[in-house]
């Protein structure tokens, strides 16, 4: 009986483990910009339920894949540049 109360505790806490992402809508710019900085790489939410994820150079793509030069709306500026998003490079494009 324990044991099953333990688990059912547990399956219902596990969404609260669930680690929120940084939104950049509701930061400045230049938080949402030392972010991808200090972490090389990270998934910032970018307003509602859409998310990307930053880079902050070359070495934290895959290979083949390039620089795309990444916007997002931010507290103080709509359209304010915080890094990098890895695109795959295809060859008809």
């Amino acid at each position: 009986m324990r044991l099953t109360l333990s688990l059912m505790l547990l399956v219902l806490a596990a969404p609260a483990l669930a680690q929120s992402r940084p939104s950049t809508p509701e930061r400045s710019c230049a938080v949402n910009r030392q972010s991808v900085a200090a972490s090389g790489a990270i998934v910032l939410g970018t307003g509602g339920f859409t998310y990307d994820r930053f880079v902050n150079d070359r070495r934290f793509c895959q290979h083949g894949e390039f620089l795309e030069p990444a916007f997002v709306p931010s507290r103080d500026t709509p359209q304010c540049f915080i890094g990098y998003r890895c695109k795959v490079d295809l060859p008809w494009d």
